[in-house]
C-alpha cells in the first residue's frame, strides 16, 4: 500500500511499489553476477541509505559493505563543479571487486572522481549502480552498470534524495512544490514545528 501524498509535494514520479519493483531488478542482475563473488559495496552517503537499505536485502552473495560520504550539491537544487569527498573507508580496496552504490546519478562528477579514487587503491573491478539515472544532467562521460530507472530533469526529492536535508524519510519520490524551493529559508515548513 503506498503513503498518501506528502503535503510539500507537487506529485509522485516513483511509488513504493514502482521503487520496489526497480530494487528487485537491480538485486536479480547482482546476484547474477557476483554469484561466488565477495565485493565490497561502496554506498554514497547520505541519500543511499534507505536504497542500500533495500537492496541488500536482496543480495545472495557475501560482501563487505562500507561508507562514503561525498557531494557536488552543497544545499542547492543544482548540482557543482566542485566535488568533496569527507569520508573513505578505512579497509584496503586493492584486489577487491567494488559495488558503488548510489541513488542517483546527475552530473556524474561526484561517481567520477569516487570511481577514480578507488581504481588508484588498486581494485580489481569497480561497477557502479544507481537506482534513479538521470542523464540530461551529465557533466562528465559516465556510465552506470546498473540502473533502476532513468528520470527527467526534474530537481526529486524523497526515499533518501533530500531538499535542505528534508525529505529523505518520505518512502517515495516526488516533486516539491515550487512554492516550497522558491521560498524564503524562514518560511520553510519545518521551521515552525519547534
Amino acid at each position: 500500500m503506498n503513503s498518501p501524498l506528502h503535503p510539500d509535494f507537487e506529485s509522485v514520479v516513483l511509488t513504493e511499489e514502482d521503487i520496489s519493483q526497480h530494487i528487485q531488478k537491480l538485486a536479480d542482475q547482482l546476484n547474477q553476477d557476483y554469484q561466488n563473488k565477495c565485493p565490497v559495496i561502496l554506498a554514497v552517503l547520505k541519500g543511499v541509505y534507505p536504497f542500500l537499505s533495500d537492496l541488500t536485502k536482496h543480495l545472495h552473495f557475501y560482501c563487505d559493505v562500507e561508507f562514503i560520504a561525498a557531494s557536488s550539491y552543497h544545499g542547492g537544487t543544482a548540482t557543482t563543479d566542485w566535488v568533496e569527498i569527507y569520508l573513505w573507508p578505512r579497509m584496503s580496496l586493492k584486489g577487491k571487486d567494488v559495488i558503488i552504490v548510489e541513488d542517483i546519478i546527475d552530473s556524474g562528477l561526484t561517481l567520477k572522481k569516487i570511481k577514480q579514487k578507488v581504481l588508484s587503491e588498486g581494485a580489481s573491478s569497480v561497477k557502479l549502480v544507481t537506482l534513479l539515472d538521470k542523464p540530461s544532467g551529465r557533466k562528465t562521460r559516465l556510465e552506470a552498470d546498473y540502473v533502476g530507472t532513468t528520470v527527467k530533469p526534474l530537481f526529486l526529492v524523497g526515499y533518501g534524495l533530500d531538499f535542505q536535508e528534508k525529505y529523505r524519510n518520505v518512502p517515495y519520490i516526488g516533486v516539491l512544490k515550487k512554492e516550497i524551493i522558491t521560498m524564503n529559508a524562514k518560511d520553510y515548513p519545518w521551521r515552525n514545528e519547534n
